[in-house]
């Protein structure tokens, strides 16, 4: 096992990484920007190393700082959490030639998974079913109409290297996929650096549901069930749950048949997560593959008791899987809350300092959280502040320890989205599971 770890992060998940390397009896090290230096992860991890100024792109995102950091401190690995350098396949591959273990998938997969276009393509041929639509990305908007008239419309336009709804348009008609072509071409460009799209069939109302899996990186692998993760805003999610109120349990193993199969296939190593929209009928179709550790990898914690955080060390460090498929079993209900700095009407982001903070407590509530009273919310980064996980024996008792919970859950200084989630639980269409993509337009708006 390692004997000391870089967290390339802030924030709770370099808080939540640091407590997984403490108890596995690692040494950790934090970094942080100036404007951090108050922050939690730098607390209680055993050494810290400023690596620049507020700005993300100089700190956070500077590859050069934070490998200087790792030969400073001496460390055996680099954890990059999840958002930042998680999905940077340069920076992995930078880790791996300096030394350095990284603790995720090789550059290779990262590399591959990151192109949305060939991400497709490997898993079609992997037998993971996809979505009707283009062969990798488009050459230009004559190609991409024909492909769109063949398919039918609606269809969905998305950038090759994107996410977060970034370069993505439906075009319901000719008429609107000329026009959304080059508009969504032109994001991808000033997102991403590549205007490559590619054209997909638009399934209506679908659900998001994800499979969190493991591979070895020696042809073996394991899944732990899926995250039902519908509920979200402009493509970034709000609330998850596991297991997900639709998927009966035919559709659930074959769901986590077809992602185990494929990982083996690819000779994956560590977490991943693979997404997929499900129309419906129960068809379920690959959206993405995550190269990282999830934001709410904690609902699969919840509801499978295993430490996913721990087995990505474990897997890192080169140990075999100490667990097998068949001792993976679903043994309750987790809801999992993205507590944001916005508003919850508008979402506009409200930073500022935390007047009074009161994190809810009792059994089966879990709070990941850096935030404590006084502490100023930052613009520079992402404006989760906390993630509220509650679990219950069934889904209508985690539920309404959910709403319990809530109702403890006291920020003042801040517009948070507390009250969201409240009205999203209090929602009828939640409490029968009845919940798509679009639930958030269709039932918060009103």
């Amino acid at each position: 096992m390692f004997k000391k770890v870089l967290i390339a992060n802030r924030g709770e998940i370099a808080l939540r990484i640091i407590r997984a390397c403490k108890e596995l009896g690692i040494e950790t090290v934090a970094v942080y920007s100036d404007a951090d230096i108050e922050s939690l992860h730098v607390a209680f991890a055993d050494e810290s190393v400023c690596i620049g100024p507020r700005q993300a792109s100089e700190s956070y995102l500077n590859i050069k700082n934070i490998i200087s950091a790792a030969e400073i401190a001496d460390v055996d690995a680099i954890h990059p959490g999840y958002g930042f350098l998680a999905e940077n396949p340069h920076f992995a591959k930078v880790c791996e030639e300096c030394g350095f273990e990284f603790i995720g998938p090789s550059s290779e997969h990262i590399s591959l998974m990151g192109n949305k276009s060939k991400a497709k393509e490997t898993m079609k041929n992997l037998g993971v079913p996809v979505v009707p639509g283009s062969e990798g990305a488009v050459k230009d908007k004559d190609e991409g109409l024909k492909i769109a008239e063949e398919i039918g419309f609606p269809v969905i336009i998305k950038a090759s290297a994107g996410g977060g709804g970034k370069g993505m348009r439906v075009a319901h008609s000719e008429l609107s996929f000329l026009k959304n072509f080059e508009t969504a071409k032109n994001e991808a460009k000033s997102a991403f650096g590549n205007d490559e799209v590619y054209i997909e069939k638009f399934i209506e109302e679908p659900r998001h549901i994800e499979i969190q899996v493991f591979g070895d990186g020696a042809g073996d692998a394991l899944h732990f069930f899926e995250r039902e993760c519908s509920i979200q805003r402009r493509h970034q999610k709000l609330l998850e749950e596991g297991p997900s109120p639709f998927l009966t349990e035919r559709m659930r193993e074959k769901m986590g048949k077809v992602s185990v199969d494929a990982v083996k296939g690819l000779g994956y190593k560590n977490a991943g997560t693979i997404e997929y929209l499900v129309d419906k009928y129960g068809n379920f179709y690959f959206m993405e593959m995550n190269t990282r550790i999830q934001v709410e990898h904690p609902v699969t914690e919840m509801i499978t008791g295993v430490d996913l955080v721990q087995l990505q060390l474990k897997i890192a460090a080169g140990e075999p899987f100490d667990i097998s498929q068949k001792d993976i079993k679903i043994i309750g209900h987790a809801v999992e809350c993205r507590i944001n700095a916005e508003d919850p009407d508008t979402f506009a982001p409200s930073p500022g300092k935390i007047e009074a903070y009161y994190a809810p407590g009792g059994f089966g509530v879990r709070v990941d959280s850096a935030t404590y009273q006084d502490y100023i919310v930052l613009p520079y980064y992402d404006s989760m502040i906390a993630k509220m996980i509650v679990f219950g024996k069934n889904r209508e008792e985690a539920v309404n320890r959910t709403k319990r919970s809530l109702d403890e859950f006291i920020v003042e200084g801040i517009k948070t989205t507390v009250s969201l989630h409240k009205r999203i639980l209090a929602n009828h269409a939640f409490i029968k599971g009845d919940v798509t993509t679009d639930f958030i337009d269709r039932y918060m708006r009103e």
